[in-house]
């Protein structure tokens, strides 16, 4: 299982529209590229399907919420409270994304696309806001991911979302192709130690 979490590092408490905004634009991204989608922590004290039709009413985003329905429908939604030991097991190893990743636990998207390519579950977690993840998810989790790739840029979330979905989808499909037609891939991290 692939899985894009979404982190909610805004208002614990009162509804933004940055919240519905920041779910709207994550859904279509999402669905494009094979990614379930978790939202943890969110202010919302509602079923799924309110929460899609809260969104639906409330933004014209992602074509006014309909790739939310979408995963709802296909059972690629996940909404759940902050965890306090660590995120439920199905959906696999953590992933945190960070333009500063601790250098022990750091992976490029390289690595990250091969377990793609190998069916392993992951868990990519994107905090929605300027805060960041909370620091013990990066104690938690065994990979750190700098999207750009050791270049140490700090995005905007809604552009992470959309720069680490698609380029680890890209990245991993180059890779199942040049597996298919016997081309040799070359990765710009070959000589990573």
């Amino acid at each position: 299982m692939l899985t894009l979490g979404l982190y909610n590092t805004y208002d614990k408490i009162k509804v933004l529209d940055i919240h519905y905004r920041g779910i709207a634009r994550g859904a279509p991204i999402a669905y494009a590229f094979g990614f379930n989608l978790a939202l943890v922590g969110f202010p919302y004290d509602f079923e799924k399907q309110e929460l899609v039709d809260f969104v639906k009413d409330n933004t014209t985003i992602g074509e006014s919420g309909a790739y939310l329905q979408k995963l709802q429908d296909e059972k690629r939604l996940y909404v759940f409270d902050i965890p306090k030991k660590g995120f439920p097991a199905q959906f696999g190893s953590l992933v945190v994304t960070s333009s500063h990743p601790d250098r022990k636990k750091a992976v490029s998207s390289d690595e990250i696309a091969d377990m793609m390519i190998k069916n392993r579950s992951l868990f990519i977690l994107i905090g929605l806001g300027r805060k960041g993840l909370p620091k013990e998810y990066f104690e938690m989790a065994p990979y750190h991911l700098d999207i750009t790739d050791g270049k140490a840029i700090s995005l905007e979330t809604c552009t992470a979302i959309g720069a680490v979905t698609s380029r680890l989808y890209t990245i991993a499909e180059y890779k199942k192709k040049a597996m298919r037609t016997g081309n040799q891939y070359y990765s710009d991290h070959s000589d990573r130690k």
